[in-house]
């Protein structure tokens, strides 16, 4: 084997250990392909919208729109992905997508392109969202086993990091400025690929037969009554509730609060948010050596404790140097928090209701922070841009003091039964 080619399987084998298998290693290239294309997205649908229009509510109103499905679709998309197999309902659902962006390239090519086209193309792509991003999650606990699952969904959440965070933005606003149709093709293109990528995972065998079929809403409700009555899952699902609807509060001012408050511009605010893609970045490469020096528990206290000190160390800095440290410090505990409490569901959670549980978990995080941001709003307009910061300290160091010795419980929640009984070894 030649040098260039140790080097790749050497950096191969370190984003995604041959421990996990081939199949994760065909659901990461998967999940970075279709990151890297919502990564284009990220910066270019702004872009696109901004030559549309320049009603600042206009532009807004994409972001709802995508986000809007969340909240009509998002427990129904959980039911779908309980009652099918996983990994094509992704493949389907990414090349559901990739004919989107597609319709939305041809738009935007031959000149023909709205805001109302666009609009549409964002609440289909949200709606396909909730389904992907369900069963994306569903389809890690598939995959690889109970053991290694920290590993592996810290390595997922480190390269959606880095496509849709770090590389898709800037390559995107590069490739807009070439031409306004081409980052929509070649996102089109990252979608498309992603799903034949799908196609190669072989899930392990399970030994838990699925139950028989029965009406939509009834499978929706075994979802919200198997959390309610299993006390770990339900206690990390309304601990995210609160600690987003603080962090939404302070994520409305962010962009106010990096020009008035740090005085820097636009490139200021993006190098901002990147330090926390860095951080991440860094998070996830290092989970595996905390997760092995740490207990589960140990890692969720610090990261409440990092999350609260993050809005008090904003709420009091002026530097923009010392800002974007704090914020590469949250962005390691995001990344961090994020592979714990992926890896506590999926293993808790039995894998015929590990849909429906998510979308019940991921419909309270994404509400709250949408309430979280409103009340942010409010804030900032009567008191300033500090005044949500603060609101997000005390909010936050309320919430760590009341929740602190429950998070021995959520850690061990695998050993937790349906019925809140510990369950023999």
């Amino acid at each position: 084997m030649s040098t260039g080619a140790t080097v790749v399987s050497r950096v191969g084998d370190r984003i995604a250990p041959r421990s996990l298998g081939d199949s994760f290693r065909w659901l990461w290239a998967a999940t970075v392909a279709g990151n890297l294309g919502d990564g284009l997205l990220l910066a270019v649908g702004p872009l696109l919208l901004a030559s549309i229009t320049s009603d600042p509510f206009a532009v807004a109103l994409a972001a709802f729109m995508q986000r809007l499905p969340w909240l009509l679709f998002g427990l129904p998309a959980g039911a779908i992905v309980d009652r099918v197999d996983r990994r094509l309902l992704s493949a389907a659902v990414d090349g559901a997508r990739a004919v989107v962006v597609g319709g939305l390239t041809i738009s935007v090519a031959t000149g023909t392109v709205t805001a109302p086209i666009v609009y549409v193309a964002m609440f289909l792509l949200g709606t396909a969202e909730t389904i992907a991003d369900n069963a994306g999650t569903a389809l890690v606990a598939d995959t690889v086993p109970a053991e290694v699952l920290g590993i592996a969904n810290s390595r997922l959440i480190g390269s959606i990091m880095v496509t849709n965070q770090l590389a898709g933005p800037p390559i995107g606003a590069a490739l807009f400025g070439v031409g306004a149709a081409l980052p929509f093709g070649t996102c089109a293109g990252c979608m498309a690929a992603g799903a034949v990528l799908i196609t190669r995972i072989r899930l392990r065998p399970s030994d838990v037969s699925r139950p028989e079929r029965r009406a939509l809403r009834h499978e929706i409700s075994e979802g919200l009554v198997w959390l309610w009555r299993h006390p770990p899952i339900r206690t990390l699902a309304l601990t995210i509730v609160a600690f987003n609807v603080t962090f939404g509060a302070s994520i409305a001012v962010y962009v106010l609060y990096a020009q008035e408050r740090l005085g820097v511009g636009d490139l200021g605010f993006g190098l901002l948010l990147s330090a926390a893609a860095v951080g991440g970045v860094v998070g996830a490469a290092s989970y595996g050596t905390l997760a092995r020096r740490f207990s589960l528990a140990t890692l969720m206290r610090m990261g409440l404790v990092v999350e609260t000190c993050t809005h008090l160390a904003l709420a009091l800095l002026r530097s923009p140097i010392l800002a974007a440290v704090v914020m590469f410090v949250f962005g390691v505990h995001a990344a961090v928090w994020g592979s714990t409490s992926l890896t506590v569901r999926q293993r808790a959670v039995p894998s015929h209701l590990l849909g429906r549980v998510n979308s019940v978990y991921m419909l309270g995080s994404v509400g709250a922070i949408a309430v979280g941001t409103l009340i942010g709003g409010a804030l900032a307009d009567q008191w300033g841009v500090t005044a949500p910061l603060w609101f997000a300290f005390i909010g936050s160091a309320i919430i760590t003091v009341v929740m602190w010795r429950t998070f021995l419980l959520i850690a061990h929640s695998a050993d937790i039964g349906p019925d809140g009984e510990h369950q023999a070894a």
